[in-house]
């Protein structure tokens, strides 16, 4: 089997929901700061709290603008890519300002820097917002959150030695939050010639390294499965393939998985490894529990490399 095909197929065995299927290697998770609990009658508090009430509003409801318009446009109607642009930019200006406002006002307001910032993320202004989070790590030097939002955005921006440093720096400063490890893992996993020079090690050193990374995060959210997909899948990078280990990794995920799709994603994945195993009668009984529709392409490749090997009698471990 050749690389191009697993690859092919990893993109295919999505184990998240079929309409929000995303790539969770790639660092993109911001983080909401560990703080003390502050005094909920505190007025700049009841501003504060305000503003998240504001932003999110504004997000839900432009998110589902989008999704009505793509519907509206699937039967021919919805409006213009521009009108709906000004709409957007419309509904998302006086919350801009209401951050901008109280920053003034507040300047040393760590928490709102970091909220802002992830706003600014979200509506794709990548520069403004690290400039918010980075005056969040100045005035907190202590905050995880501040560099683990940064490290996203030089995951997505580079320079990759920052992203490793910054959620190294993050875990290391809140060593109980699976989220850093998680967020190290994909960024080490995904750029690994950077993560090669950075750490010296070699390719299978940097896929072992991924592989402990995603485990320490497990550890600390095990009902969590996107985390279980993540960390069984990067067992495919490793050589020898450690077809125990992966399949102990997978059967993890598989008991956690909860949606029908989750859980025959999870089959198909079952369905490789145990083709390349030899383990043909496993291979046949996972293929059956995978009826879906929405993987029947997929079941029918996996159903004819499944009859080849059995005809070749002879196994070989999957690629990353």
């Amino acid at each position: 089997m050749t690389y191009l095909l697993l690859g092919v197929l990893s993109a295919l065995v999505a184990t998240n929901q079929p309409a929000a299927v995303t790539n969770t290697n790639l660092a993109a998770q911001t983080s909401v700061p560990a703080v003390t609990v502050p005094d909920p009658n505190d007025p700049v508090e009841k501003e504060y709290k305000q503003l998240m009430i504001d932003d999110d509003a504004a997000l839900a409801e432009v998110d589902t603008w989008i999704r009505d318009n793509n519907a509206f446009a699937e039967k021919g109607g919805g409006a213009p890519a521009n009108v709906l642009n000004d709409r957007i930019k419309a509904r998302y200006a006086p919350v801009r300002k209401a951050y901008e406002d109280f920053l003034q006002r507040h300047p040393d307001h760590v928490r709102a820097h970091l909220a802002f910032g992830s706003f600014l993320n979200d509506i794709k202004e990548e520069e403004a917002a690290k400039e918010q989070w980075e005056k969040a790590r100045q005035l907190d030097p202590k905050n995880p959150a501040a560099w683990n939002d940064l490290a996203n955005y030089y995951g997505h921006n580079g320079p990759m030695t920052n992203a490793f440093a910054y959620y190294a720096k993050a875990s290391e400063l809140n060593p109980q939050e699976p989220l850093y490890y998680r967020n190290l893992a994909g960024v080490v996993s995904l750029f690994r010639k950077e993560a090669m020079a950075y750490y010296k090690l070699d390719v299978p050193q940097v896929f072992r390294k991924a592989v402990s990374l995603y485990q320490q995060a497990f550890k600390l959210d095990p009902g969590n499965f996107e985390l279980a997909s993540d960390l069984a899948q990067t067992y495919y990078g490793l050589r020898p393939f450690p077809t125990d280990e992966v399949l102990g990794a997978w059967t993890n995920a598989l008991k956690i998985a909860g949606t029908d799709i989750e859980r025959q994603g999870v089959y198909l994945h079952l369905v490789r490894i145990d083709t390349y195993a030899s383990r043909f009668a496993d291979a046949h009984r996972c293929l059956d529990m995978a009826t879906n529709e929405f993987y029947a392409d997929l079941r029918k490749h996996l159903t004819q490399n499944l009859a080849d090997w059995e005809s070749k009698g002879t196994n070989a471990a999957p690629a990353k």
